[in-house]
Formats: C-alpha cells, sequence, structure tokens
C-alpha cells in the first residue's frame, strides 16, 4: 500500500479505483504458459541462425538476422546470396529450415489446442466482465436468477438503478443475453469471490431473490459478515419469502426489507377488486420512470430545526409544493395523513409527496439547524 493511500484512509477519504477487487491475471498467464516452450525454441534457433551465417558465410549481423529469418520460418529465398553458399552453408541452411518448420508446426499445434479449449477466451470475457462492473458505485448486487430477477432487472433498467445480477448457473452468459443483464458474475452468490467480482464493497445494497428461504439466509449471514469485514456502514440487504412466517425469519436474521409475493399479490389483487377505477393508479404513481410525482422519507434528526415544530410550520406545501402523508415515530409508529398540527419530534421520518426537485429541496431544508429566513 502506497503512502498517499494511506494517509487518504487515515483521512477517511474515500479511495476509488476502476481496478477489479479479483485479479484474473494469473489464471490468465496459467493459460500462457504452454506457449513458453515455443517461443524459447525461436528465440534459441534464430540465435543460432544468426551466428551460424556469421560464421560461415561470413555475412553482417542484420544480414545475417534477415536470412534466418526467412530461412526458419520457409517464406523464401533469393534476397541474398544464397547461389554462393558453401556446402557448409547449404547443409547449416537445410538444418535451419526442417528446425523451423518443426517448431512452427509445434507452435500451431499448441495455438489450436489453447483456443480451442476455450479456457482463455472465457478468462479474458470475464477479465473484461470486472473491469466494467469495477467502475459502478452506488449499484445493487442481485443475487440468483428467476423470473423475479428478470422483472426487477427491467425496472432497474427503466429506472435508470445500476446492478449485477450473480448466479452460478452454467448458462449464465446466455441468460444475461436473453434478459438483458448488463453486468453479470457466474459464482456462487453466497461466497467471498463473487462478493469481490460483482464489486460488492462499492454497492448500495443486495437483493436476494432465492425461492429457497435457505439460500436467503445463507446470503443474508454472507453479507452481513463481509460488511464487518470491510468495516463500512450496512449493506440495504432485500430479501423475498414466500411465507409470511419466512419474511419475519428473514428480518430476525438481519434483512432490511422482506417481500412476500404471495401476500403482495393478494393486496394488490384486493385492491384491484374493491376499486377497479384505481386499478393503474400504484403503477402510474411509483413505478413509472418519467413520472412528475415521486413519494420519499425524509429523516428529521435531533439538530434540524423543525423538531418540535408543527407540520403547518414547516410551510412544506407553500413553499416546495410537497405535501406530508405520513410520519413514522423513533418508537416505529406510524401516523397516516397527520394533520396541520401535529408536532414534528427528533429521529422521526417524514413519507413526503410531491416532484422530485421539491422533495430534494425539503430534505435538504429539513437537514438545516436553524430555520431558513424565508420561511
Amino acid at each position: 500500500m502506497s503512502f498517499f493511500i494511506k494517509i487518504k484512509k487515515a483521512l477517511g477519504w474515500e479511495i476509488r479505483s476502476s481496478k477489479p477487487e479479483y485479479d484474473l491475471n494469473p489464471l490468465i498467464y496459467s493459460q500462457l504458459k504452454p506457449f513458453r516452450l515455443p517461443l524459447i525454441l525461436i528465440q534459441i534457433i534464430l540465435m543460432i541462425g544468426t551466428f551460424g551465417y556469421v560464421y560461415i558465410e561470413d555475412y553482417s549481423i542484420m544480414h545475417a538476422i534477415f536470412q534466418s529469418a526467412y530461412t526458419f520460418t520457409t517464406t523464401g529465398f533469393g534476397a541474398l546470396n544464397e547461389r554462393n553458399f558453401s556446402n557448409e552453408g547449404i547443409v547449416f541452411t537445410v538444418t535451419l529450415m526442417l528446425s523451423g518448420f518443426a517448431v512452427l508446426t509445434f507452435s500451431v499445434g499448441i495455438l489450436i489446442n489453447t483456443i480451442s479449449d476455450g479456457t482463455l477466451l472465457k478468462l479474458i470475457k470475464e477479465r473484461r466482465m470486472l473491469y466494467k462492473i469495477a467502475r459502478l458505485r452506488r449499484h445493487f448486487v442481485i443475487f440468483y436468477h428467476n423470473e423475479y430477477t428478470a422483472q426487477l432487472a427491467r425496472q432497474f433498467r427503466q429506472n435508470h438503478v445500476p446492478f449485477v445480477v450473480v448466479d452460478s448457473r452454467e448458462d449464465m452468459e446466455q441468460v444475461a443475453k436473453d434478459n438483458n443483464y448488463p453486468y453479470f458474475v457466474k459464482e456462487e452468490p453466497y461466497k467471498e469471490i463473487a462478493f469481490l467480482k460483482s464489486h460488492l464493497s462499492s454497492a448500495k445494497g443486495a437483493i436476494s431473490l432465492s425461492k429457497n428461504i435457505s439460500d436467503n439466509i445463507t446470503l443474508i449471514a454472507s453479507v452481513r459478515l463481509y460488511e464487518k469485514e470491510l468495516g463500512r456502514s450496512p449493506f440495504l440487504v432485500i430479501c423475498n419469502a414466500e411465507t409470511q412466517n419466512d419474511k419475519v425469519r428473514l428480518k430476525k436474521l438481519g434483512a432490511d426489507k422482506v417481500v412476500a409475493p404471495p401476500s403482495l399479490m393478494a393486496k394488490r389483487v384486493s385492491a384491484m377488486a374493491i376499486r377497479p377505477d384505481m386499478e393503474n393508479v400504484l403503477d402510474e404513481f411509483l413505478y413509472k420512470p418519467d413520472t412528475p410525482i415521486d413519494m420519499e422519507e425524509a429523516f428529521v434528526g435531533e439538530e434540524s430545526w423543525a423538531v418540535n415544530k408543527q407540520i403547518q410550520d414547516l410551510r412544506l406545501r407553500d413553499k416546495m409544493k410537497v405535501s406530508i402523508i405520513g410520519i413514522t415515530e423513533a418508537n416505529g409508529r406510524f401516523i397516516q395523513m397527520p394533520k396541520g398540527t401535529i408536532i414534528i419530534t427528533q429521529n422521526c421520518k417524514l413519507l413526503l409527496v410531491g416532484s422530485q426537485n421539491g422533495i430534494s429541496k425539503s430534505k435538504r431544508l429539513l437537514s438545516y439547524s436553524e430555520k431558513p429566513k424565508d420561511l
């Protein structure tokens, strides 16, 4: 580690590198090892040929190198003084030609064998992918491919959210191509090598979408352990569960958010059945990428000027065109559609609805320790 990197770490500066955390070069070099012997033989025979022509035919060094090269590769004759060769020169030339033919045939055989095996090309393609992934920041790593992953990937692409898909299946490259995954890693999801290749250290969170709860439990434990090894802020861990009991278990084991598809589908179908006219409101309001309306939570810390103020005193609706439709207090109690006289307590979260620009300004305003003069 260089002196400057140590200083940056001591000062708490973020070190951003586009170099992959997992180095494939040793594996690539191991695939190239069979080429060492042919290259050494070529160099040795060319050196013998050069010194031979200097000694036997009294060539200059440059002419001897030229004569050795095209004799060794059997590419042609007549450029120099072959007609006046001595008997020793003729025998030496024939020997050099046969040696060149043997070494080149041997080299071509090794080249064909290495390329036909396919391992080298796979490693080169994977190395190229890892360099692309290493440039990502604040991305999501999605573990396990299935129909949930394909749908989530489509939503992420529409909303320009960077993500990497990790799965150990043999046809992962074809799966990524079929489902338009821009970045993918073929590894066992729960292993550290998968975390390194997916650049999890720079990710915003990890998403496990396996239908097997054991996979999700293993993934949560592995991610939390890796998080402690890095000494970084907690990852946002999201999982799916097939039952409500599994949902409770995954939350206890460390998942931040757990989605139960059967329960979610039941609620959505119930809403459609009870209020048919509101069928597409959720899609338009929350999931459409170009909607002018957004919904986000804003945290009100202990130092915020908004603490112990009434909602109406914030004047978010008048100034920012943003409405507060819910409050999650520090003790976990949720207040829906709060009145303007509700007092805002410290360490609560305000659920804001409005334009993206208005919400962004509101969150910045709530972070101030003193009340802005224009309010």
